[in-house]
């Protein structure tokens, strides 16, 4: 079998790609080594920047997107009791929009077989090779038969577990990681929302914040222990401790049923380089950021519409563009991941402090940098600029 790239994923980043690579004509494979159900019924984020819409737009998938996404034009910050609102169309004249990973991936794979796009799933033991060469090769197995993918290229957008960065050689990549005392305990309810923008509180109990997936379907998140376990949090503990840490005076937050409820650890990692030979990374198989500044999807799409480029470019007769695509796209992430860190460490209550009063100076401070967030200008069109998102 012969293409030109070969993408293994078919999450957003690759499915995306695949887009982006079928309307400038450039022949695909996408590999899946889930079946299209699993990949259908992963729930992930849901806030996408103004950047990762205009992609969307520009590629002719936004129609869902426009009749269902909710835009915002900001977000509320949450301390002692008060709620204050950075508005990002007054600030820098951007939004951003709630739809819902799983509803992307959905309206992008159904455009995929609307087009006859070749994605294989349950692509089994993936494996690539030669891309150090000119022959790279994707190995893999599909309903017991062993098949060889020729390609010009590789894009492993196969998630931090894929196979993509460990089959780069160990002397040129290595990884920087850093794992955070917090984890979060998300749920999705059966219930409108509570607020017309997402909240993101401090309290003295933890981290709170409320989100949503639709006009019927909340989203909400509670700061934990990341080694507590979901069994010891009944829905009636959650709602409690929801109630506590967002109740401010004369707001109601609305209980409804609880369809799903997990504890996910929070952490960064980046690895020193996105390419390797034919054979690059994007997304999830490159970093990983902690969710407080919704940036994982966007980071991903981000990736995607630089190496896009990148390749469309190559194939016009400009190398450098797709030579250059580690360099830009770790700058970019880079700043992404100072922003999420920023904001974690900023909303989130540092119980590892081991000193009562180091613990009680830390949380002071940070209400004292909400306060100066909230109350300068330049502070909140910085959050603005930065949530809304860094040009692609």
């Amino acid at each position: 079998m012969q293409t030109s790239v070969a993408i293994i994923g078919a999450g957003p980043a690759g499915l995306l790609l695949g887009h982006i690579l079928h309307q400038a004509g450039v022949p695909f494979v996408i590999l899946e080594r889930q079946s299209r159900e699993y990949v259908l019924g992963r729930i992930r984020a849901g806030v996408l920047e103004q950047g990762s819409v205009d992609i969307v737009t520009e590629l002719g998938l936004d129609a869902n997107l426009r009749a269902r996404g909710l835009e915002h034009g900001g977000i509320y910050l949450q301390y002692e009791g008060e709620r204050r609102h950075i508005d990002f169309r007054e600030l820098v004249g951007r939004t951003v929009t709630v739809y819902g990973q799983q509803a992307l991936v959905t309206d992008m794979l159904a455009e995929h077989e609307r087009i006859g796009s070749t994605i294989v799933f349950e692509a089994a033991d993936a494996a690539p090779h030669g891309f150090d060469g000119g022959d790279p090769v994707v190995v893999y197995t599909h309903e017991g038969v062993v098949h060889e993918l020729h390609c010009e290229f590789i894009v492993g957008a196969d998630g931090y577990h894929g196979v993509c960065r460990p089959s780069i050689p160990a002397a040129q990549l290595h990884v920087l990681e850093r794992g955070y005392p917090f984890g979060w305990l998300g749920i999705l309810a059966d219930v409108p929302p509570s607020t017309d923008d997402l909240i993101y509180a401090l309290h003295p109990d933890g981290f709170a914040m409320h989100s949503m997936r639709s006009l019927q379907v909340s989203r909400l998140y509670l700061q934990v222990d990341p080694d507590e376990s979901i069994d010891d949090w009944s829905d009636a503990r959650i709602w409690e401790a929801l109630q506590t840490r967002l109740g401010v005076p004369g707001w109601t937050l609305t209980e409804g049923a609880i369809t799903e409820k997990s504890i996910t650890p929070m952490r960064s990692f980046v690895t020193s380089t996105l390419a390797s030979g034919r054979l690059f990374l994007v997304g999830d198989a490159g970093h990983i950021v902690p969710p407080t500044g919704a940036k994982g999807l966007n980071s991903a799409i981000a990736d995607v519409a630089l190496l896009g480029r990148a390749i469309l470019e190559h194939r016009a007769g400009d190398d450098a563009p797709l030579a250059g695509y580690s360099d830009r796209a770790l700058s970019r992430q880079w700043k992404v991941q100072h922003f999420s860190q920023w904001m974690t460490e900023m909303l989130h209550v540092h119980r590892e402090v081991p000193d009562a009063s180091a613990r009680a100076f830390r949380y002071r401070s940070q209400v004292g940098q909400l306060e100066y967030v909230t109350e300068s200008v330049a502070a909140r069109q910085s959050l603005a600029e930065q949530y809304a998102g860094l040009p692609f």
